[in-house]
């Protein structure tokens, strides 16, 4: 697997040139300037490290703000992988490599530097757990969780609307969007939907189908409930009779979900009152029986588009009625990390993808596919930063 020097979907990806991080003042140069640092300091705060974490960090934290992307050491188990995925960037500049590239080898070498692989004490220890729990165990969950109980009668299709959006707008509670101190809350308005085809997705996922579905999670802990929810949704009135929850093997992007986060949410759930703990409870069984699967896999880790997917997460893709891809960072991975025009068709993008793919996605950054042009009209004369605000979100299917 490797990494292409200029990903091609098509004629269009021609006349649409790769992100980078060179250009002060852009969404990407903030986060490579501001975001990482800060988080930097802030995983030194949260666990009590020895000097070696401590070196390692600053020698981190150097490297990104005064230095030069350096390869990982000999010893880190990964070296080789690394190495070919990095051809040509070592040397340079951390802002002139690919943003998509830049962001998923920050966060690698984050975890050399605490020892995350290694052998020692801080081996296998989640450096962004403190954060992960502390909004898990906030007043903000507990009043979701209540809420549930006023969507217990509901009509059906009503309940499902309704449990679609809150999936769909939890990928607000990013962790690592709020990392540096001072940026406001997002509060998404009724309209903010610039793409939404729920109707194709309910389409693909008839009542009575003896289907499976995949779920690529995005973030942990109030992101990740709701996601929860509705998979019980789509196994309680037959949508599937199987779902799979795909998470990271390891800690990425702050708050993205592993094994340990579904664990820790299933838990959140099956001990709260009400609505919450009957989902929490059926959940628990369904994982027990097997109709509900955690699956992971290294590439969800990797720097690269899914069109470089490997032939066995291409195979499980393939056997799913509906992947369901959520979060921004999977959106970006899966039409590209590019510049594109926003009314290139979602679809011409995403017709590598094996199988139907829907997207549920808050916009969080500069990549933007498939809106009409009355849409993107509208949004740019608006003045406001609707790519990269988290005020914005998009529900796209491809069949």
């Amino acid at each position: 697997m490797t990494e292409k020097a200029s990903r091609a979907t098509g004629p269009t990806a021609a006349g649409a040139p790769v992100i980078l991080s060179n250009e002060p003042g852009s969404f990407a140069w903030g986060v490579m300037a501001k975001r990482h640092p800060a988080l930097i300091q802030q995983v030194r705060d949260a666990f009590p490290y020895g000097p070696r974490q401590h070196e390692a960090l600053d020698a981190l934290l150097d490297e990104i703000t005064h230095g030069v992307i350096e390869p990982l050491a000999d010893g880190e188990h990964d070296h080789e992988r690394w190495a070919d995925w990095g051809q040509g960037r070592f040397g340079q500049s951390w802002y002139d490599a690919p943003f998509l590239w830049a962001e998923s080898y920050f966060y690698r070498k984050l975890l050399a530097a605490i020892g995350y692989f290694g052998t020692g004490p801080w081996g296998g220890v989640d450096p962004f757990a403190p954060f992960k729990q502390a909004e898990l165990r906030g007043e903000a969950v507990d009043e979701e969780l209540r809420a549930l109980d006023a969507l217990a009668d509901v009509a059906v299709d009503e309940r499902a609307t309704a449990l679609l959006h809150a999936s769909l707008w939890g990928n607000r509670a990013d962790l690592g969007f709020r990392v540096v101190e001072g940026e406001p809350a997002v509060v998404p308005e009724a309209s903010a939907l610039v793409a939404d085809e729920s109707a194709l997705l309910w389409k693909l996922l008839p009542t009575g189908a003896a289907s499976t579905v995949a779920v690529v999670a995005d973030n942990a802990g109030r992101e990740l409930i709701p996601d929860l929810i509705l998979i019980d949704h789509l196994l309680e009135h037959g949508r599937a009779e199987k779902v799979v929850l795909h998470v990271k093997p390891y800690p990425y992007y702050v708050s993205d979900a592993m094994t340990a986060d579904v664990v820790d949410c299933l838990r959140r759930l099956t001990d709260a009152p009400g609505e919450a703990g009957r989902i929490g409870g059926r959940l628990w069984k369904a994982m027990v029986a097997g109709s509900l699967e955690v699956r992971s896999h290294p590439f969800f880790c990797a720097p690269l588009p899914y069109e470089e997917m490997p032939a066995d997460l291409r195979s499980e893709f393939e056997g799913a009625a509906l992947t369901i891809l959520k979060g921004d960072l999977n959106y970006r991975r899966l039409v590209g990390d590019r510049h594109w025009d926003a009314t290139t068709p979602f679809a011409d993008l995403t017709c590598y993808f094996p199988g139907a793919v829907a997207a549920l996605r808050t916009l969080k950054s500069d990549v933007i596919v498939g809106l009409d042009a009355g849409t993107q009209d509208s949004l740019e004369r608006s003045g406001a930063t609707w790519r990269t605000s988290g005020t914005h979100a998009l529900i796209q299917v491809r069949r």
